[in-house]
């Protein structure tokens, strides 16, 4: 069947800055805590904190679209049945990482949701929207099976972008108090 996929991990590894800075290993959240008390612009804000963030919306985005394209391939669902799938899962498991997280840190499943909604939902879209756009570019790409070469260049080559151009959005947000600095309160 036909699919397009996204974000399986790239090959970016960027070590741990929760281990840095006395956070243990008990983060499954995938967030670089280094950064200074103040959230205004610019205060703080470092590129290995907004890698961290961007490789955590990645991550969920990655396990959900796969999922997604695999579940369409099995029910073969065409193209776009199977995208739309795809975009729900990689939000729904994007947001999932950062909500269970943060009810571990005590907080209600009500405010954990507020909290996840307003921490990825500008960086799960923007990469969803670029991993897409990709996968539309890429000639062949719609039409190509999971066992084609294709599907999967395109995919990583897809998440790879997705990274590169959510890494400076995630940035400018946490920043300015927004996107994933709102989740840093819970650490």
């Amino acid at each position: 069947m036909d699919h397009s996929s996204r974000h399986p991990g790239t090959a970016h590894h960027h070590p741990d800055p929760a281990a840095e800075h006395g956070h243990g290993n008990g983060n499954a959240h995938g967030h670089a805590h280094g950064h200074g008390a103040g959230h205004g612009p610019g205060h703080g804000t470092t590129w290995a904190t907004a890698m961290q963030a961007t490789l955590h919306c990645l991550t969920g985005c990655a396990i959900g679209e796969i999922l997604g394209m695999v579940v369409g391939t099995a029910l073969m669902w065409g193209n776009v049945p199977t995208m739309v799938l795809a975009i729900a899962l990689a939000f729904v498991f994007g947001y999932s990482f950062t909500l269970f997280a943060v009810v571990r840190a005590g907080v209600s499943m009500k405010a954990a949701l507020k909290v996840a909604l307003a921490a990825d939902t500008v960086s799960i879209a923007v990469m969803e929207l670029v991993d897409n756009g990709i996968i539309a570019l890429v000639p062949g790409a719609m039409d190509a099976h999971l066992s084609d070469g294709l599907f999967w260049y395109a995919l990583l080559g897809g998440f790879a972008v997705a990274f590169a151009i959510t890494t400076p959005v995630n940035k400018w947000m946490i920043g300015r108090g927004k996107g994933h600095a709102v989740v840093h309160a819970y650490h």
